[in-house]
C-alpha cells in the first residue's frame, strides 16, 4: 500500500518540526495510540490499538527515525506486531517547506500488512489507511494550533 499527501499547516516551519518530534504531541494525534515513548533521539516505542473492519487488535512495536535533516525532512519507519491479527510494517519520507507564515507538509508513505488484516482485502485495508492518515493531521494541526495559541 502506497499513500501521499499534503497537508498545510497554519505554523513556522520550526514549530512544525519541533511537534513531529514530541512524543506527547504524537501520541495525542496518533489513532488508537495507548503509549509512546522515545528510548532515544531516533528511536521509539508504541502501543496503538485499531479497529479496522471486524479485526481489533493492540499492536506493540517500534519506531526509528532517519535520514533527519532538520528542520527540513525526515524518514520515519516502524514495524508492529498485533499478535493473532498480523502485523503492520512502513515508512514514510516527511518533507516540511515553508509558505509564508505557513507549513506545507508532503509525505510519501509505504505500508505492507500480513495476518487476519491481510486477509480483508487492499481496498478495506487502504481506505482505513487513509481514514486513520486523516486523522491523524486532524489532530496534529489542531494541536499545533492550540500550542501556538496558548
Amino acid at each position: 500500500m502506497d499513500m501521499t499527501g499534503e497537508e498545510r499547516i497554519a505554523a513556522p516551519r520550526d514549530a512544525v518540526w519541533a511537534a513531529l518530534n514530541d512524543p506527547e504531541i504524537l501520541k495525542r494525534c496518533i489513532p488508537g495510540c495507548q503509549s509512546l515513548e522515545r528510548l532515544s533521539p531516533t528511536e521509539l516505542t508504541a502501543t496503538v490499538k485499531l479497529k479496522i473492519g471486524p479485526v481489533s487488535a493492540s499492536f506493540n512495536g517500534e519506531v526509528k527515525l532517519s535520514n533527519i535533516n532538520a528542520p527540513e525532512s525526515y524518514t520515519i519507519s516502524g514495524e508492529g506486531k498485533g499478535g493473532i491479527a498480523g502485523f503492520a510494517k512502513g515508512g514514510a519520507d516527511v518533507v516540511l517547506k515553508e509558505d509564508g507564515s505557513e507549513t506545507i507538509l508532503q509525505y510519501e508513505a509505504k505500508a505492507q500488512v500480513g495476518g487476519k488484516i491481510a486477509q480483508l482485502g487492499s481496498r478495506l485495508v487502504d481506505s482505513s489507511a487513509k481514514k486513520l492518515a486523516q486523522q491523524f493531521f486532524a489532530d496534529f494541526t489542531s494541536a499545533i494550533n492550540n500550542q501556538a495559541n496558548a
